[in-house]
Formats: C-alpha cells, sequence, structure tokens
C-alpha cells in the first residue's frame, strides 16, 4: 500500500507564527481560511526538526515493509564517545575533566601571574572551559537516545516487535526522561510514520486491522495521548495541503476520502477522548454530520468488509463476531440490519438467478430449480432460528426472514420471474400426487421470500392444483375407481383434501367437464340421442352435479344451437317458413331435450328483437298511418310465422283450438267493466283470440318487459286511430278523403294488444282516454262561455251517445269544463274587487269550491278587503266571531294568519283614522268626524291602542265634543274615545254639559247646523 508523500511544513518556524492557514477538505475552496490555535504551533515548533525530517524521510511503503521508518543513523564522534560511557560514568568523568581543568588552571594562572589572584583566575577560566565541554558531551546524550531509539525501532523490522520495556531501557540507559524535547521528538516521529503507512491511500479502503494495530504501537511507544493526537492532526494538516496541490478531480476525491479515513480512525484509536484531543471542528472548520458522515461510511466499508465471507452456511460464531464487529466499528444497529439484510438479499438473489437460468434453458433441469429454491429456504429458515436463539441478543442485527424488497427482483419486471419459479415449486410438490404438510408450510416461506401477494399465489397454486386435480380426476375415471365407489361425493372429497383443493374449485371443474361432454356430443349429432342422454346422467352421478348446473348447462350449450335454428326460422319472413322449416324447429326442440319453458324464452329472445324492429320502423315513420302499416306488418308477421313457431315448440297444431287457461290467471272483471266493453263501441268491435281466418294468436310472446307501459299504450293508440280514420286518400286541390275501413282492422288491434303485453284493463284505459279526448273537444266548443242551457245538456247527451262514453265519465268531463270557466270568472271577479264576501257565501251554498276555484293569493287580497271595509264602515263594531272564524272560515285561510292580517290592519287603520277626523272637523263635517272615531274605535277593538296623542290638544277636545254630541254615542265609546284621546274627566265633564264658548264663539245646542270653531 504505497504511502503519501509528505510535502514540507513551512509554516513551522523558529519565530513563533501567529497563524496557519488551510482549508477544510470538506469544504469549497473559496470557503473563509481557518485560524490555528497557539498551542497547536507551539508544539509544531517544538517538534520542528524531527517532523520535518520524518515526513521528508518517509518512504512509500505499507506497514509490513522493514523501512517504513527509514534507514539506521549514524553517530558523530561525540555522540559515538557518549554512547560508550554509562550514565554514571559520564557523570564522575565530567566531575574529573572540570576539577583537572581547573587544578591545571590553577597551575598555569599561579606560574603565568605569579600570584593567587592570577593563579584563581586561571582555574575559573579552564574549569569554565571544561564544565562547556562536559555540558556539550552531555547535551548530546538525548540525541544519542533519540538515535538508538530509531535504531532499534528500524532494527526490530516489524513494528509489532517493538516493546515498551526495550524503548523505556533505553531512556533509562542514557538518563533521559520521555518527555524530553529530542527523546520525546524521535517517538512522536516514529509514531507519525507508523500510522502514516497503516493508514491506506485516498482510492483505497481499511482493512478493519487499522486501529488496533495504531493502538498496540501507542502502547509500545509509550506516547502519551496529547502527543499522539497531534501526530494525527499534523497528518490531517498533510492530507489537506496535499490536496491544494492537486488540481486533478479523482485525486482530490481521493484526499477527501483519505481525510475521512483519518478521522474514523483516529476517533476510534482515542476513544471518548477524542472529542477534546481531536478538535476537527476547531482546526478544520468541519461539522457534526461532516464527522458522523465520515465515521458511518467508513464504518460502513469495514462492515462489508466483514460481511464477504458470511455464505448460506452462517454460524452463531460468525454472527456474534459481527456484532462485536459492529460495536467496534461505531456503526448504528439500524445500517447494520439494512447491510445484514442486503448481504442475505444477494445470497438468495444469487439462488434466484441460478434457479431462473435452468428454467428458462432448454435443458429445464427441474431438479436443480427445485435445490436452488430449497438453499433459499433452507437459509430463510436457518434465519428465522435465529431469532429464537438464547443468545439472539450477541447476534448481529438484521437477522431475521429474508426479503426482496429494494433488491434486483424488486418490481415488476421482475415478478413474473418469481411466477415461474414459485409454479414450479407448486408442481414439485404436487408431482407425487399429493400436498404434503410441509411442502405447504415451504410455499406460504417461498411466497413471503418472494414478496408475491396471497391472491397472486393462490392464482397461480389454484391453476397448478386444477391441473393436478384434473389429472387425478381423469385417472379416477379411466381406472374404473370413482365408479365404483360407494359414495362419489366421499371419494372426491377425499381426492381434493389430498391436493389441498378447494371443494368449490372442484364443483367447477366438475361442471366444466360435463358441459364438454354435453358440448362434444351435441357438436357431433346435432341433437341427444337416448344413449347420449344416458352418458350424461351417468357423467352427472359420478360428479355429483346438481339438478340446476345440469338444466343451466343444457340451455346453455343446447339453447344456443336451437336459439341459431330459431333465429333462421324466423328470418325467412312470412313466406320463408315453411314446412321444411317447421320441421328443422320441432327437431332442434325436441331432439335438444330442452324444456318448453327454456325453449320458448330463447325463442322469444329472437322474436321479441324482430318485433322491436317494427316498433323502431313504426316510430320512425312520417305519418301516423305509417306508423300503423308497420304496426299491421308486425301483427301479420306474429299471426303467420310467430304463432306457428310457438305451437310447433310445444308440439300443437295451429288449427286447433287453444287450451283453455285455469281460471284463476283471468282477470276477473267487475260489472264497470262489462259495462264499458258495451258502451264503447272500439271495444266491442275488437273480440279477443279471433283473427281474420278464425285462427288462434298467440300471446306468450310479448314486450311487456321491453317497453315501458306508456309506450306500449302509444303504439296502441296509434292503431286504434287507425281503425277509426282509417287512410286518407289526397286529390288535387289539397282535398283529402278518408277511406272507410270494416271491422278487420279491430281484430288486428286485439292481437296488437297481445303482441304489446297490455291487460284488459289497460286497453279499457286506452279506449276510454281516446274517447274522453274525443267527447271533451266537442263539449268544449259547446260550452264556450261556461253556462249550461237545457239545449246544450241534449247536444252533449247526443255526443256522448255517439262517442260511446260512459255517463259517469261524461258528466266528470262537463262538470271539469264548467269548472274551469266558472274558475275564471271568480278570479277575474276578485281581482276587479267586484265579489265580496256575501256572494262568495252564496256560491258556496250552491256547492261551489271556492278552494280550487280561486287561489290563494287572491282569497288573502278578498279577506283583506272585507277587513279593511269594516275598518271603514263608521260604525264602530267589531265582530270577534265574525272576523276570526266566520270569515277565515269561508275563504279557507288560517285562522293565525287572519289575525296576523287583522292586527297589521287595524295598528295601520287607527292612525290613520284620527288623521282622517282631525281633517274632517277642519272641514267642518261633523258626520265625516263621527264616522272616522267610530272606524277608531272598531280599530282599538281588535288591538287594544294607548292614547293618541296630537300636537295641537284642543283639536282632540274638539273631536271629542263632536263625537259627545253625536246621536250614535253610548257610554262605552265615549269613555273608550275620551281614553284613546288622552281628555281628563273634568275637561270630559265640561264639554258634556251646556254650551261653552270654544275661541269666542258661543256653541249652543247639537241640533245647531252651523257652528264655528276656532282652530
Amino acid at each position: 500500500m504505497e504511502m503519501f508523500a509528505f510535502s514540507p511544513i513551512t509554516a513551522a518556524t523558529t519565530t513563533a507564527q501567529p497563524r496557519v492557514l488551510f482549508f477544510s477538505p470538506f469544504l469549497h475552496p473559496s470557503a473563509p481560511l481557518l485560524r490555528s490555535s497557539a498551542r497547536l504551533c507551539r508544539r509544531r515548533r517544538r517538534y520542528k526538526v524531527s517532523l520535518i525530517r520524518a515526513l521528508s524521510d518517509q518512504p512509500s511503503a505499507s506497514a509490513a515493509k522493514p523501512d517504513v521508518f527509514g534507514e539506521k543513523r549514524e553517530l558523530t564522534g561525540v555522540q559515538s564517545v557518549v554512547d560508550a560511557l554509562s550514565p554514571p560514568v559520564r557523570i564522575v568523568g565530567s566531575a574529573l575533566i572540570v576539577a583537572a581543568a581547573a587544578a591545571a588552571g590553577y597551575g598555569l594562572g599561579s606560574r603565568l601571574g605569579g600570584s593567587r589572584n592570577a593563579a584563581v583566575g586561571g582555574a575559573v577560566v579552564v574549569g569554565a572551559a571544561a564544565t562547556g565541554a562536559a555540558y556539550a558531551v552531555n547535551s548530546c546524550v538525548p540525541e544519542v537516545a533519540a538515535v538508538n531509539l530509531h535504531n532499534y525501532v528500524v532494527g526490530c523490522g516489524d513494528p509489532g516487535a517493538v516493546k515498551k520495556e526495550d524503548v523505556e531501557a533505553i531512556a533509562n540507559k542514557y538518563g533521559v526522561s520521555k518527555q524530553n524535547e529530542a527523546f520525546n521528538a524521535e517517538i512522536c516521529d516514529i509514531y507519525c510514520r507508523f500510522v502514516s503507512s497503516v493508514l491506506p491511500p485516498g482510492g483505497e479502503d481499511l482493512k478493519g486491522d487499522e486501529v488496533d494495530a495504531i493502538i498496540k504501537f501507542k502502547s509500545s511507544l509509550g506516547i502519551d495521548d496529547p502527543d499522539a493526537a497531534a501526530m494525527h492532526m499534523e497528518i490531517g494538516r498533510r492530507i489537506f495541503r496535499e490536496r491544494l496541490e492537486t488540481g486533478d478531480r479523482d485525486a482530490d476525491m481521493d484526499q477527501r476520502r483519505a481525510f475521512q479515513k483519518l478521522i474514523y480512525v483516529s476517533n476510534l484509536v482515542f476513544g471518548e477522548a477524542s472529542g477534546f484531543l481531536l478538535p476537527w471542528k476547531r482546526v478544520f472548520k468541519v461539522t457534526d454530520a461532516q464527522v458522523e458522515v465520515a465515521v458511518r461510511d467508513n464504518a460502513q466499508r469495514l462492515y462489508a468488509i466483514k460481511l464477504k465471507p458470511i455464505t448460506e452456511d452462517i454460524t452463531v460464531d460468525q454472527l456474534i463476531s459481527l456484532r462485536e464487529a459492529q460495536l467496534l466499528y461505531r456503526l448504528s444497529d439500524e445500517l447494520a440490519a439494512d447491510m445484514f439484510r442486503e448481504h442475505t438479499r444477494k445470497l438468495v438473489e444469487k439462488n434466484i438467478s441460478a434457479a431462473l437460468g435452468v428454467l428458462k434453458s432448454r435443458t429445464k433441469e427441474t431438479q436443480q430449480v427445485i435445490a436452488e429454491l430449497d438453499k433459499i429456504l433452507a437459509f430463510n429458515n436457518l434465519l428465522i432460528s435465529f431469532e429464537t436463539h438464547p443468545e439472539a441478543s450477541r447476534f448481529a442485527r438484521g437477522v431475521g426472514p429474508v426479503s426482496l424488497i429494494g433488491g434486483e427482483y424488486d418490481g415488476d419486471r421482475k415478478i413474473e420471474d418469481l411466477k415461474l419459479l414459485y409454479r414450479a415449486y407448486v408442481t414439485d410438490a404436487l408431482s407425487g400426487g399429493r400436498m404434503e404438510e410441509i411442502k405447504l408450510v415451504a410455499l406460504n416461506q417461498l411466497r413471503n421470500v418472494f414478496g408475491l401477494g396471497r391472491r397472486e399465489a393462490e392464482s397461480i397454486a389454484l391453476e397448478v392444483t386444477s391441473q393436478a386435480y384434473r389429472r387425478r380426476l381423469q385417472l379416477a375415471v379411466s381406472t374404473g375407481d370413482l365408479l365404483r365407489s360407494d359414495s362419489k361425493a366421499a371419494y372426491l372429497q377425499q381426492l381434493c383434501e389430498e391436493l389441498r383443493f378447494d371443494p368449490e374449485m372442484a364443483v367447477k371443474i366438475h361442471e366444466d367437464t360435463y358441459r364438454r361432454k354435453l358440448q362434444q356430443l351435441v357438436a357431433d349429432k346435432g341433437e341427444l340421442s337416448d344413449a347420449d342422454v344416458e352418458t350424461l346422467k351417468q357423467v352427472q352421478i359420478m360428479f355429483c352435479i346438481p339438478k340446476q348446473t345440469v338444466e343451466a348447462a343444457h340451455a346453455d350449450i343446447c339453447g344456443t344451437l336451437f336459439e341459431k335454428i330459431v333465429k333462421e326460422a324466423i328470418a325467412s319472413g312470412v313466406d320463408g317458413y315453411d314446412m321444411e322449416t317447421r320441421k328443422t324447429v320441432r327437431k332442434a326442440a325436441f331432439g335438444l331435450r330442452l324444456t318448453r319453458e327454456i325453449a320458448l324464452s330463447i325463442a322469444s329472445k329472437a322474436v321479441r328483437k324482430v318485433f322491436r324492429t317494427y316498433i323502431e320502423r313504426a316510430r320512425s315513420s312520417g305519418s301516423r298511418t305509417e306508423s300503423a302499416k308497420e304496426l299491421r306488418k308486425m301483427i301479420v308477421y306474429n299471426s303467420l310465422v310467430v304463432t306457428e313457431l310457438v305451437a310447433d315448440i310445444k308440439g300443437e297444431s295451429v288449427d286447433a283450438p287453444p287450451p283453455e287457461e285455469p281460471a284463476a290467471k283471468e282477470e276477473p272483471k267487475t260489472d264497470e267493466d262489462y259495462e264499458e266493453w258495451e258502451t264503447l263501441q272500439s271495444l266491442k268491435k275488437s273480440r279477443p283470440n279471433k283473427d281474420i281466418s278464425g285462427r288462434p294468436s298467440q300471446k306468450e310472446i310479448n314486450l311487456k318487459d321491453d317497453l315501458p307501459e306508456r309506450d306500449r299504450a302509444d303504439l296502441y293508440k296509434t292503431y286504434l286511430l287507425y281503425c277509426l280514420t282509417g287512410e286518407v286518400t289526397r286529390i288535387p286541390f289539397g282535398v283529402q278523403i278518408p277511406t272507410k275501413k270494416d271491422d278487420s282492422e279491430y281484430i288486428l288491434l286485439n292481437q296488437l294488444g297481445g303482441i304489446l303485453g297490455l291487460t284488459d284493463k289497460e286497453i279499457v284505459e286506452v279506449h276510454r282516454g281516446l274517447a274522453e279526448q274525443a267527447f271533451r273537444q266537442e263539449a268544449e266548443v259547446i260550452l264556450a262561455d261556461g253556462q249550461l242551457t237545457k239545449s246544450r245538456i241534449e247536444q252533449l247527451n247526443e255526443l256522448q251517445k255517439s262517442v260511446g262514453l260512459p255517463p259517469e265519465y261524461a258528466q266528470k268531463i262537463i262538470k271539469s269544463i264548467t269548472t274551469t270557466k266558472l274558475s275564471a270568472a271568480l278570479e277575474t271577479a276578485v281581482g276587479r274587487g267586484r265579489l265580496s264576501i256575501k256572494e262568495i257565501r252564496e256560491l258556496k251554498e250552491n256547492g261551489v269550491e271556492i278552494d280550487t276555484m280561486i287561489s290563494d293569493s287572491l282569497r288573502e287580497n278578498l279577506f283583506k278587503k272585507t277587513i279593511d271595509d269594516i275598518f271603514s264602515s263608521g260604525t264602530g263594531e267589531f265582530d270577534e266571531e265574525e272576523v276570526y272564524e266566520k270569515i277565515p272560515k269561508d275563504l279557507n285561510i288560517p285562522v293565525g294568519k287572519a289575525k296576523g292580517v287583522v292586527h297589521e290592519l287595524a295598528r295601520t287603520r287607527l292612525t290613520n283614522s284620527l288623521i282622517q277626523a282631525v281633517a274632517l272637523l277642519r272641514q267642518r263635517n261633523n258626520q265625516g268626524v263621527v264616522n272616522s272615531l267610530n272606524d277608531l274605535l272598531a280599530c282599538d277593538k281588535a288591538v287594544a291602542s294607548e292614547p293618541l296623542s296630537w300636537e295641537v290638544p284642543e283639536e282632540l277636545a274638539d273631536l271629542f265634543l263632536v263625537y259627545v254630541k253625536s246621536d250614535g254615542a253610548t257610554d262605552e265609546k265615549v269613555k273608550r274615545l275620551q281614553y284613546l284621546l288622552n281628555i281628563g274627566d273634568a275637561m270630559a265633564e265640561a264639554l258634556r254639559g251646556g254650551p261653552i264658548d270654544v275661541g269666542g264663539v258661543s256653541r249652543g245646542s247639537s241640533e245647531s247646523s252651523t257652528e264655528e270653531f276656532v282652530f
């Protein structure tokens, strides 16, 4: 596996640099620049030299190569000396060297300077130089230790052979702490090289052992987590820089994947501490979602690698191992379950593809197809059994029945292939002649695996089972087992149970078998012989076919052939229905063994279609005469063809008198019906069951159920008018001459009634309706003004006798006409106000129905006018019984509504009466004043009023004075008027007294003809 090439770390310099600029690998290159913390900057300066060396010297090799850490390093001269000395020797030697140098300096100083001070100065100078040399020797100890550590790791060859004890021994050998900058830098360099070598390039996936290898090597190396985390972050920066230097899109995607793998592996290495040791979000500005995506994608890839060796022979240990791997990879249960189901689905899809390949090949080796399907079922059963295993909680998630949803065979295009496989398995299950219980369970499981609907699976199973049942049935008949069995029903029931076949479907197969046999016999000879009937009876008994089913089969198959013969016979027309055709019909009717009812039903269907054709022609004709001619053709066709056809089907002679129908079927006729038959001339001429030649006419086939009653009555009426008026011959100058018809047309009319399916009552209604129409037309001319005189009554009686209309119907028409005329006259009188309540009562006494002759609105208007007359009569009287009961009863107005009208008029009239009285007072019309005040009192009786107000109180006093002096003033009326005019008792007494002086004018007695008032 090729390693990434590291670029020089230009950001790490000896001087402090506040920022390190880079872009997030998950963001667009135009994203804002990022800021590194001061701590990371200091740490990067700390490991500047060694890390640059490590990154620049890193070879492109995998973790398995021995040169992953580079070559061994050589020691310099001083470093070789230091390496040869142990720490105690090095310390003692350094002390001796410093002491010797000080002594030598002291001697040299005393020799050269000749004084003690010079000797001491020489000792200090030479001792200081010796101390510096000793210090220089001791200062290279960490570098020597780092070189030895590097050479040790390189010498191990396999990174897994590095031991923590050996690393500690190297540090102890040189008396160096692991926190020493040079020694720690070498440790970080080695760790960084190893992590970089373990992580695969961006285009490759993780193998799954990277995390364990890194954790083990980190522990063996003894590097602290913060230092190790810093190396992971540095590798991330290296990947980011390489992404900036890459211009290729594919290479950019590889770097993105490499960064995602680094995040995933780093989070697993540091566990829960990765949240604060690995500041991905702060340094690279990635979101939590992006980190989760990196973890999820890599976990899925690792789990997919773990799933690859899983086959249909999966074991418990493999399921437990998958669960442990899932937890190790930090893969969610939902995703793990989906991946496991997808893997099992693909395994099943391989079996399905193999089975389809064999099934669609030319060889079609069924056993190989069944073997593949059995593998699917066995694998599905194995997965189902794991659900109830005692250690199911330790198994991989998603263990359960196999489903093809979301896979290659999940779609309408592939469902037909699955149906083929299901059909093949059902066929194999029934190959032994019975359906075993284990096979039935397997079919249900296979249906669930394939995702077939219940109806689809049942349809396939039913089709295959039906074929198997037919084969077993055919074998039972050919061997005679079914015929020899004591109970045919028990034998057939056992056969259904062995095949798990629905008995109702078996009944349908029996019916189909019988129908095929019947169709075969009829097709060979065109009729059924006695031997054929016996054979069919034997088939019916063997298969336990009900009688109704047999009759229905005969009606369908034999009826179809008979219908064809009947259609050919009736299509020949009046002239073509000869003796040869009649023989053919008789032979078919009796040779096909059809019952009379079925044969007549089939013939009726064909004949009624011909009748409807005649009816359509009659309706589309341009005139009533042409319509009647078409109906006449239909009547003749019925008499000459249909009647003989019915006789041939019944096996009767057409000349023989028809058998008398039971009395129960006849409609009893009342005396009124007989009277109508005797009085209506058109009915007397049409005698039933007789045609022109005296032969009977059939009525079994009619149009009663094909046409509505109204349409049938209209057709009968059309021909009846034709019988009454005859044909019309047009001659020049626009003259029309009617041609007289004999009574034979009425016999045809009676036959038409039978064809149309009209009852005697319906026929009477048509005749009577036509007679009423003719009588009404003439009567309306005679009674044009609505008055019934003696001479007009005689004319109407003559008209009634000529038409033949019964007297009671004629009287109803006369009454209807006169009532209509009278109603119009009354409406006009009420509208013009010429009709009073007194006249209304006289009309009611004479039997005139006011409710029907006068509309509601006019009666209400008449009531309002009557009440208004009462309130303006000037008498002051108001009879509540008359107004609230008698008048509403005479006009048929509800009492409540009448009271509402009265109250409304009274309120309106009350004020108007006062105003009118004042106006008449000013005009010095004393009698008019008295009448108006009486109207005021009448309105007050209807609706009690409060005292009235007026702008000039003196005028109210004058009104009271005039009323008091009038002749008709009673104490009760005066007292009530005093209350309404709001006049006090003192004023009332004064006004009742002698003459008073009002406005300087003397008032004497009431007899004065001229009175003066001052206003």
